[in-house]
């Protein structure tokens, strides 16, 4: 498919990138659900709303807004993208928790879990490839490693930190985050080109 064929209009990259977020969330809440062990900074999120006493889509926006502050002295610009993920994937974990019901039998909790994983790469694949600006915390690491941090060192450094602080503060961290660490990367690394658009001839940087 040539680049021409695959390039995408504004709307029809904005679906995407509301839809990956959307689906960003209830991937997350499955997860939740599942109880089996959370990704890293999903452990903290969950783990800092233990303590504070309210829900993690409230602390993910939270904490997504206090990233986004380190962006400052990092010199990072954040996209329309990168303030939509901030805003709208804490909303869809708290309105995914409230409807997903409750899985007790372990075959089940893995059916969430599975589940969760592989809908977390294919959003990452539609909200990364609609092309508006990365997350929050994934800017975070590469404005890191434009300042000479070498990105798989700030990404394990940052992603280790909030996974120790889940776990103290008392965040899912299982052998679900075991398998998520281990399938994430080559199933982002196969949805990724599969989803991404190329941007239209002329379009300005976000």
């Amino acid at each position: 498919m040539s680049a021409k064929s695959r390039a995408a209009s504004v709307p029809a990259r904005l679906v995407r990138l509301f839809g990956g977020l959307l689906l960003f969330g209830f991937a997350a809440a499955l997860m939740v659900r599942g109880n089996l062990g959370l990704d890293p900074w999903d452990a903290f999120h969950q783990g800092l709303a233990r303590q504070l006493h309210v829900s993690i889509g409230t602390v993910t926006v939270g904490i997504s807004a206090l990233v986004l502050l380190l962006w400052i002295p990092l010199r990072q610009r954040p996209g329309f993208g990168t303030i939509s993920n901030a805003v709208l994937v804490g909303i869809a974990i708290d309105a995914s928790l409230a409807i997903l019901p409750v899985p007790h039998h372990l075959l089940l909790r893995f059916a969430y879990l599975a589940t969760g994983i592989v809908l977390t790469a294919i959003a990452t694949g539609l909200y990364v490839g609609a092309a508006f600006g990365p997350g929050p915390r994934d800017g975070l690491m590469t404005g890191l490693a434009a300042h000479g941090i070498p990105i798989a060192v700030a990404r394990t450094a940052i992603e280790l930190s909030v996974l120790a602080a889940g776990y103290f503060l008392g965040g899912s961290v299982g052998i679900g985050t075991v398998i998520f660490a281990v399938t994430i990367g080559p199933l982002v690394h196969y949805f990724l080109p599969r989803l991404s658009v190329t941007r239209p001839t002329g379009a300005h940087h976000d």
